[in-house]
């Protein structure tokens, strides 16, 4: 009886878990694309985790791209759109969850808001490896100082 072929190779490449914060990157002004972002972010490993945070004024429309590219499209709690001042919360308690997620390395977080600071200190004290991609204006300093990577989109 044969069972299968068994996989001679361990797949040794990092998981990864990616958090957008949406209202803070996702804007007209910096034409965020999603397909390079997920390529940009595949370097670092295999995505395992991928969403997108977003508020009260995500339209159907929006959010029916983030699922097309292939993210998971989060809008608080219960699936009711969270409102602007929410987001940051819930991307921060996610990204903790993944902070204790044996399963995932590196922690990749997209914003330029210094209120994740905390959610990259934490990360690195648990061993995982942090990356933040963000944009100017307004890329947070001491964000990309506490990363051990950083990607500034054009």
């Amino acid at each position: 009886m044969v069972l299968g072929k068994i996989k001679n190779s361990v797949n040794t490449e990092p998981n990864v878990a990616i958090f957008v914060d949406g209202p803070n990157v996702v804007r007209k002004e910096f034409d965020l694309d999603l397909d390079e972002l997920r390529e940009k972010t595949g370097e670092f490993g295999n995505i395992k985790v991928g969403k997108v945070f977003l508020n009260q004024y995500a339209s159907d429309k929006l959010i029916e791209a983030i699922i097309s590219q292939g993210f998971e499209a989060d809008l608080g709690l219960g699936g009711e759109k969270a409102k602007e001042s929410d987001v940051d919360v819930y991307m921060a308690v996610n990204a903790m969850e993944a902070v204790f997620n044996e399963d995932i390395d590196t922690i990749v977080l997209v914003t330029r808001d210094t209120d994740f600071l905390p959610v990259i200190q934490k990360a690195k004290e648990h061993g995982k490896d942090t990356v933040v991609i963000g944009m100017d204006p307004g890329f947070s300093t001491a964000l990309k100082n506490a990363a051990d990577e950083v990607v500034t989109l054009e």
